[in-house]
């Protein structure tokens, strides 16, 4: 019965030129409910809550609200109809107010002038419904992300929103704001609102929402009540094939003799006395909390950031990159953290990024060898799995995954000795996050050797062959395969008395 529904999507359609991004799913969202979207990138999660919004329309299909039925919405529709979305990248204007970016684009007015204090008012109000702190005077450039993220919810509940879409919205957040956004969720469920939480994390949607809807290339494929589905029947259903072995098994043997890439006594970009070495080979590990200095590193071998003391070392040879193009001449490549802002060239295509660090070895009086250009891209699309129609789609139209399949493509490309991955499987999902594992392994096969950064604990010990553990810019620890401990790396990560932790763990 649809008056038990806030929301309701209904055979929901979606074709673009060569591709079809959404093939008859339905989704339904009952009345003060938390509702979990769950599937791989590129599973269709997107477009559809930007059928939602009024983003994108639907190439068939209907959208009820309340029952009332519509064929398309508009974003004016959808908030008149009390429909609002909280993307990953907020819309506050940083420069204004926390009470001016509640109030963006509908100001309080007495008469002509704006009414600071009525907003500031409304704001506190707003807040303080909520149950958070914030200065409705306080510059939003000044604020945490969480605070950020609060206003773009206080902003949604006081334009009266009944649904409320949440994407992603735990992913640029300290554990503690998390924390503290699973407060106001939780409150706004007590308050009748329905909220659709799209999260890759797991584990957060067991702890939050009321049902589990799965959806698997652009197809709807099941509905769970959340208390009576498991991890592994979910990651099934995302997948379409069992994940039982979540780290594939590595059966190539590091080189030992071969040292490829080594440190000794190196400071700079904070980091303090660092040194190690990688084996050919080799996946070694950078573990340790936030702010411990494990980028910093990478950095520092990459060129991106100045080294001040020590000698970095390739293949028995002094390096001193003082430049990414430097290092990248060198064979040594870096798959940043932030592969938005860092890693890809998001609107150029697959192509263009791909064979960017060797235009000028396939180039002659700056004419591109287009034949070598298009070979290029579409061996590492075949050989990565890159989902994509062409070669041309810009790097902003894929999934996270395929995203970190392009920027990988690239060093490839370039015939990258060493490869530092930070945290390549920040933001994608677990099928894409296994694809990624395999394809480290194969890398390793091929006789690179890899340098990992990752706060995950149990991929850091999954895919590691040795761990380096830092804490506070200094190297606290090293533990071979052998020693791997989750409560002794912490030990590390966190510079306690080592001496009394394996006391500790012994017993």
């Amino acid at each position: 019965m649809s008056e038990e529904y806030a929301l309701e999507l209904e055979h929901i359609r979606k074709e673009y030129p060569g591709v079809v991004a959404l093939s008859d799913v339905t989704l339904q969202l009952k009345k003060g409910e938390i509702l979990a979207l769950i599937g791989e990138n590129g599973a269709g999660k997107s477009t559809l809550i930007k059928c939602c919004s009024g983003a994108v329309v639907p190439t068939s299909g209907h959208i009820k609200v309340n029952g009332k039925v519509f064929s398309r919405m508009t974003p004016q529709l959808a908030a008149e109809n009390g429909i609002a979305i909280i993307y990953q990248e907020f819309n506050n204007v940083g420069e204004l107010s926390a009470a001016e970016n509640l109030f963006l684009g509908r100001p309080i007015r007495k008469g002509v002038v704006i009414d600071r204090k009525a907003m500031n008012e409304e704001a506190r109000k707003a807040f303080d419904q909520l149950k958070i702190d914030i200065d409705p005077n306080e510059l939003v450039k000044n604020l945490t992300v969480g605070y950020q993220q609060m206003i773009e919810i206080a902003k949604a509940i006081q334009q009266n929103a009944k649904v409320l879409i949440m994407d992603e919205p735990s992913a640029p957040l300290t554990s503690n704001e998390v924390e503290n956004m699973f407060k106001v969720v939780r409150l706004l469920k007590k308050k009748g609102i329905s909220i659709i939480y799209i999260s890759h994390r797991l584990e957060e949607i067991f702890a939050l929402s009321d049902r589990i809807e799965v959806i698997r290339d652009g197809e709807y494929i099941d509905t769970l009540i959340t208390k009576d589905a498991t991890v592994d029947q979910l990651i099934k259903l995302m997948v379409g094939r069992d994940m039982s072995q979540k780290y594939p098994e590595r059966t190539s043997k590091i080189d030992q003799s071969q040292v490829v890439l080594e440190l000794q006594h190196v400071y700079g970009n904070g980091d303090k006395d660092i040194s190690f070495k990688l084996h050919k080979g080799e996946v070694l590990g950078l573990g340790g909390l936030v702010g411990a200095g494990r980028t910093e590193i990478a950095e520092v071998i990459f060129g991106a950031k100045k080294k001040t003391a020590g000698k970095i070392l390739l293949n028995g040879k002094e390096i001193n990159p003082t430049c990414p193009k430097d290092a990248i001449d060198m064979g040594i490549a870096l798959v940043p953290e932030d592969r938005k802002r860092h890693g890809a060239l998001l609107t150029v295509s697959i192509k263009n990024n791909v064979n960017m660090p060797i235009y000028q070895r396939i180039s002659k009086a700056s004419v591109i060898n287009s034949t070598v250009e298009r070979n290029t891209t579409k061996k590492y699309i075949d050989e990565l799995q890159i989902k994509t129609p062409t070669m041309a789609q810009l790097v902003k139209n894929l999934s996270g995954g395929n995203q970190q399949k392009v920027i990988l493509a690239k060093w490839l490309a370039a015939d990258a000795e060493v490869i530092i991955f930070d945290e390549p499987t920040r933001g994608i999902d677990v099928g894409a996050k296994q694809e990624i594992y395999k394809l480290i392994n194969k890398l390793i096969a091929e006789g690179h050797s890899v340098l990992m950064i990752s706060s995950e604990m149990e991929e850091l010990m999954g895919m590691s062959d040795r761990i380096i553990v830092l804490a506070e810019h200094e190297i606290t620890g090293e533990l071979s395969k052998e020693e791997f401990n989750a409560d002794t790396i912490m030990a590390y990560a966190s510079a306690l008395d080592m001496d009394k932790k394996k006391e500790e763990v012994a017993k």
